[in-house]
């Protein structure tokens, strides 16, 4: 008679004792710690993981496990994590993620977002079936470069200043990018154009770095605090220390040129229609 376990009365093997099995090990969310409760984009992510980028511009790689809820304003969506985090997770949506600490990193105990988000992310990755003009400058927006600037008219610009150095939005700077995005909804078929700027204070590198960190801590605040949808946003620019509003060879100069313009453009083909 067979073994129990056997095929046609051979007896089970051992394990192969040469076998060596590598990789990590399941995460144990039981054994972890609380951490830091972060909010702001998803600005990469993998099956495993998510890049969430904040409105200073400060960026955290976060690991996703089975544990982890994915849940929308109106509640969980379900317990099918692995189809969630396919569907929901997106590059541009905005997110609050509750964290535990692990010895690798941090790993997303809960991951909050608005269903008005989510659809904003989704129509970004897969395009729209509707035929709005809106969202053909839309599209339009998606190929945006600094070279095609001549496709728009430019309607008005707000210009949002910083400190030396530093990429950190004022009371005041708020207020304005929250006035323009209202000004903006007002008009019909309206995008942005975000360009960060520095002053000549610095190297070229890192003028660069500052005056893209610059911009991109605009874009987050117009899109999380003033409601301004990621895709009338024609891409960001960071332009260093070029075309300075003020001499760089004063104070009060150097001062007007730490700034980020955001522009309110219409295109073209689309302006009075």
């Amino acid at each position: 008679m067979a073994a129990p376990g056997s095929l046609s009365g051979q007896q089970p093997e051992s394990p192969d004792p040469r076998i060596v099995v590598t990789g990590e090990r399941p995460l144990e969310t039981s054994a972890m710690v609380e951490g830091p409760e972060i909010k702001g984009v998803i600005t990469k992510r993998s099956d495993d993981k998510i890049k969430v980028t904040t409105s200073a511009s400060a960026s955290t790689i976060i690991a996703i496990n089975d544990a982890t809820q994915i849940m929308s304003s109106g509640g969980l969506f379900g317990s099918n994590r692995s189809k969630l985090t396919t569907d929901a997770l997106l590059t541009g949506l905005p997110v609050t993620v509750k964290t535990l600490r692990s010895d690798s990193g941090l790993v997303a105990s809960q991951i909050g977002f608005r269903n008005s988000d989510l659809k904003t992310a989704t129509m970004i990755r897969n395009g729209t079936a509707q035929r709005f003009d809106e969202q053909a400058a839309a599209t339009e927006a998606l190929r945006g470069r600094m070279g095609d600037i001549d496709k728009y008219n430019i309607k008005s610009s707000t210009n949002v200043f910083f400190d030396t150095g530093k990429s950190v939005l004022s009371a005041r700077a708020k207020a304005d990018l929250c006035a323009t995005a209202t000004a903006a909804e007002g008009m019909d078929n309206s995008l942005m154009l975000v360009v960060g700027y520095t002053d000549s204070t610095g190297s070229d590198d890192v003028n660069q770095q500052l005056s893209e960190k610059r911009a991109g801590s605009v874009i987050h605040y117009l899109q999380q605090a003033c409601h301004w949808k990621p895709y009338r946003m024609l891409t960001p620019t960071g332009m260093a220390q070029a075309d300075p509003l003020a001499s760089n060879d004063t104070a009060a100069g150097k001062a007007q040129n730490r700034r980020v313009s955001v522009n309110i453009l219409v295109s073209k083909g689309l302006d009075g229609l």
